[in-house]
């Protein structure tokens, strides 16, 4: 089957797809990794990172692969080849490729490419949420050393990732905040303030769900903060993504995605609801 679902995904979604499919084919005709690998000039490793969609691919090896596999259907080969040709073109962020690491690289591109995200934040207002001054002011904060060029492109970055909202099948984004993070002054008063209206406003998104985790509760269910990312192309897996210091994990393992869907769902029932929550937001701005 030609791997066509991926037609209005991004690169990082195509690359996922290609992948999948190239392993069916392989698994179909039972050749290992080590065998692929060896025909194009790789090895099983290669193979594996090919198909999990780790890195990017080339036609030639691509074309190696089909003939390996048996698919000798010229339109069904082209098909295979475009898709190489299309997940091979760089996404927008590919322009703050100075400024933000790899691993970050490829949540952005997971994110663009995901039917649903759902995250839980403790300390910040997720990106996706924040407004231009609240974004700055967590940019700038104990980062003397970044000119302010810098920052107005890494505050730029964050602005066009928002663009997700306004595109046609937006991602459906539900968002959990421990309550601590609408009393943190990020950025002072001011920007809080701008903050928290720009949190109101959003509730009013159809595609945005927003619930407070309340001090009242005493502790979650999640021990830290973390985001899935789910998709539309049935060829790809969830994806859980864990942000620390020094990089990044992205989980994709049956038993991991099914420890944290079971943590979300804790946690939808513990925070206050969308209506409760736009009440909280009322108050804290009545405070402000």
């Amino acid at each position: 089957m030609a791997p066509d679902s991926a037609t209005g995904s991004g690169p990082t979604a195509r690359r996922l797809v290609l992948g999948s499919q190239l392993r069916r084919l392989r698994e179909a005709k039972g050749v290992s990794r080590e065998d692929a690998g060896y025909a194009i000039r790789g090895s099983g490793s290669k193979i594996s990172r090919l198909e999990l969609g780790r890195v990017g691919f080339k036609e030639r090896d691509v074309e190696d692969l089909l003939t390996l596999y048996g698919v000798t259907d010229d339109d069904e080969r082209e098909s295979f080849l475009d898709l190489v040709r299309r997940s091979n073109e760089p996404g927008w962020w590919n322009r703050y490729n100075d400024l933000i690491a790899p691993w970050f690289q490829d949540f952005v591109g997971l994110e663009e490419s995901a039917s649903r995200i759902q995250t839980f934040e403790l300390q910040f207002v997720p990106g996706l949420l924040q407004t231009e001054r609240y974004a700055r002011a967590i940019a700038s904060q104990g980062r003397p050393e970044f000119p302010d060029e810098e920052i107005d492109r890494r505050v730029r970055l964050r602005m066009q990732r928002q663009k997700l909202f306004v595109r046609p099948k937006a991602p459906r984004v539900w968002a959990v905040l421990d309550e601590s993070v609408l009393h943190r002054p990020i950025g002072g008063r001011a920007v809080m303030r701008e903050q928290l209206e720009s949190l109101l406003e959003a509730t009013q998104l159809p595609n945005v769900s927003l619930q407070v985790l309340p001090f009242s509760l005493g502790h979650s269910s999640a021990e830290g903060a973390y985001t899935i990312l789910r998709f539309a192309e049935p060829e790809i897996s969830d994806i859980v993504y864990l942000e620390h210091l020094c990089g990044a994990l992205y989980l994709d393992k049956p038993e991991d995605i099914e420890v944290y869907s079971k943590v979300s769902h804790r946690l939808a029932v513990d925070a206050l609801t969308p209506e409760d929550t736009r009440k909280l937001l009322r108050k804290h701005l009545a405070d402000h």
